[in-house]
C-alpha cells in the first residue's frame, strides 16, 4: 500500500472522497479525552500511532496541554512532511504511553503483523487505548466511496479475543490495560 500525497488527498482531504473530516477528527478526539477525564486517568504522556495529518493528536494537546504528544507514521511522506516519528505500529518501541490512539491502522495489516500489533499496543499502553479498525461486521453500514476497501476486514470477534488478553473494553472504541488503574462498575464493562 502507498501511504503517498495521492492517497492523504484522497481519504483526508479531498471533500468528495475524505473518510473524515477534521472537524469530526477533533470531535473524536474530544469524546476521548472527556471520557479519560471522567474515569480520572492521569495523562502524561500520549501517543497516536498512525495519526496521518496529526488532527486528533494536536487536539487532544490542547485537551492535555501538559503531556507530551508523540506522532507515529508509517507513511515516509507524512513523516517527511509533519516531522513525525517513522515507525510501524508493529514494532514501535518507547516507554508505555498513558493514552495511546491507534484509529483505522490494523485493517491494513496481514494477521500475524495484526496479531503482533496487538501485542505491541499493550506494550506501549499503561492506561487507555483508543483503538478504531473496520470489522466483517462493520461492510454493512459504511460507505464504500469514501473507506479504503483494500484493508483486511477480521471479524470483530477476532480482535476482541486478542484485546481482551491485554485490556478491559469499555466501549465508544476506548480500552483500559489490564490491571485497570481505575475501579470501574460492572455495566461499564462491554
Amino acid at each position: 500500500m502507498q501511504f503517498d500525497a495521492s492517497y492523504y488527498q484522497r481519504f483526508y482531504l479531498d471533500p468528495a472522497t475524505r473518510a473524515t473530516s477534521a472537524a469530526e477528527q477533533r470531535r473524536q478526539a474530544r469524546f476521548i479525552a472527556a471520557f479519560v477525564h471522567h474515569l480520572g486517568l492521569p495523562v502524561k504522556r500520549i501517543a497516536d500511532i498512525g495519526c496521518g495529518l496529526g488532527t486528533v493528536l494536536n487536539e487532544l494537546g490542547k485537551l492535555f496541554p501538559k503531556a507530551t504528544l508523540t506522532g507515529v507514521e508509517y507513511s515516509s511522506y507524512l513523516c517527511q512532511t509533519y516531522g513525525w516519528t517513522q515507525a510501524s505500529v508493529v514494532n514501535f518501541d518507547a516507554p508505555p504511553f498513558d493514552l495511546l490512539v491507534c484509529n483505522d491502522v490494523l485493517g491494513y495489516l496481514n494477521h500475524s503483523d495484526c496479531d503482533a500489533a496487538i501485542k505491541n499496543l499493550a506494550h506501549l499502553c499503561s492506561g487507555a487505548l483508543y483503538l478504531s479498525v473496520l470489522t466483517k461486521e462493520d461492510k454493512q453500514i459504511i460507505d464504500e466511496q469514501h473507506t479504503d476497501m483494500s484493508q483486511h476486514t477480521r471479524a470483530y470477534q477476532w480482535y476482541k479475543k486478542r484485546l481482551d488478553r491485554y485490556f478491559v473494553t469499555v466501549g465508544g472504541g476506548l480500552f483500559l490495560r489490564k490491571p485497570c488503574v481505575v475501579p470501574l462498575w460492572r455495566l461499564e464493562h462491554v
